[in-house]
């Protein structure tokens, strides 16, 4: 797809990846929605033509609204970014309110999005759909099973959209960074552990890099968008040498974490 004059609309734009995609998709040329839990004001105001619009993705209601405002400002959506997300929570023992936070925003804010965008792509005979997961959406994160488990629902959600609407003019990328300077990785208390992992197992990644490789996989209609090229690698290793895996992974969290 070029994002010439395309309606873009990006969740999770306040900061971090999903306002250096939403500056990148700017440049390119596209008229973007800017969406954010309170909003993205500050990074709007640098991109003119740009909107910003508060709605919490984490409730249906939020979604459809978030839509409905940008239809009614671009008119029909082109592309929709579905970047927002949480990292916390450790493991079964968590809270339920964890959990449900972590599902809600991680994988139902993509189904209802796609609930919402669906009717209109199909009948236009086109549209996109990209959603924000992470390597540990292929893999696993250590530390935090509400993430690992939620991020393997979002690239599954994904793949599903793609088999069963690609031929009727859908296209689908799901994007699967490893470590990337945020303030997730940053904050403790988010990951639980996992923060230490991530920064130990290989390059962070700046948000603009990520960017420019989303931009090109969105240019190409690539499904699979790896900015950490090594997480085939550890992805094709997982496939034909499972129990190798996973013994490497328990390695990995003895020497990090102690445990």
């Amino acid at each position: 797809m070029q994002l010439t004059d395309r309606h873009v609309v990006v969740t999770g734009a306040a900061g971090g990846i999903g306002s250096a995609i939403a500056r990148r998709f700017h440049a390119e040329g596209a008229r973007v929605v800017l969406s954010d839990l309170h909003g993205a004001h500050a990074v709007s105001s640098e991109l003119p033509g740009s909107i910003s619009v508060a709605a919490d993705i984490g409730t249906e209601a939020g979604n459809v609204a978030l839509i409905d405002a940008a239809e009614e400002a671009f008119g029909p959506v082109d592309l929709f970014f579905a970047n927002a997300g949480v990292g916390m929570g450790t493991d079964p023992m968590d809270a339920e309110g964890i959990w449900e936070l972590s599902f809600a925003v991680n994988v139902h804010a993509h189904r209802w999005a796609a609930r919402r965008l669906l009717p209109g792509w199909l009948e236009r005979g086109e549209g996109y759909f990209c959603s924000t997961a992470s390597a540990a959406g292929l893999l696993a994160q250590i530390g935090s099973a509400p993430y690992s488990v939620t991020k393997h629902a979002a690239v599954a959600f994904a793949e599903w959209m793609s088999i069963t609407y690609g031929g009727r003019g859908l296209k689908v990328s799901c994007l699967c960074p490893q470590g990337v300077n945020t303030a997730m990785i940053h904050q403790e208390d988010q990951l639980a552990d996992g923060g230490d992992i991530v920064r130990h197992v290989g390059t962070i990644l700046e948000p603009a890099d990520v960017a420019e490789v989303v931009l090109q996989a969105i240019t190409d209609e690539r499904f699979l968008i790896l900015p950490h090229p090594e997480v085939a690698d550890y992805l094709a290793l997982k496939g034909s040498q499972t129990e190798r895996w996973l013994g490497g992974m328990r390695k990995l969290q003895r020497q990090v974490l102690g445990y």
